[in-house]
C-alpha cells in the first residue's frame, strides 16, 4: 500500500477477483462452503499460479516466471 485514500492499491486485488469470477465462480454451484472453498484453492494453487499465462510477466505462469527470475539471479 502506498498511501491512505490511493484508490490504484486495490487494483491488483480486484483485477484478481474479476478473474476468479469469471473463470470460476460464475459458472459453478457450490452445495456447501467446504466445495467452494476447496475448488477456490484447487484455483488459485494448481491453475491460476502454476498454469494461466499472465500478459504482465511475458505470458508465463507465475511460477515459470518465478523459476526464470531465480535462475538469472
Amino acid at each position: 500500500m502506498s498511501r491512505k485514500g490511493n484508490c490504484w492499491d486495490n487494483a491488483p486485488a480486484e483485477s484478481f477477483f474479476h478473474t476468479l469470477k469469471t473463470e470460476l465462480t460464475h459458472h459453478e454451484r457450490y452445495d456447501t462452503r467446504a466445495e467452494a472453498k476447496s475448488e477456490i484453492f484447487e484455483y488459485k494453487e494448481v491453475f491460476y499460479n502454476r498454469q494461466r499465462r499472465h500478459s504482465a510477466v511475458g505470458y508465463l505462469s507465475p511460477a515459470a516466471y518465478e523459476a526464470a527470475y531465480q535462475k538469472a539471479a
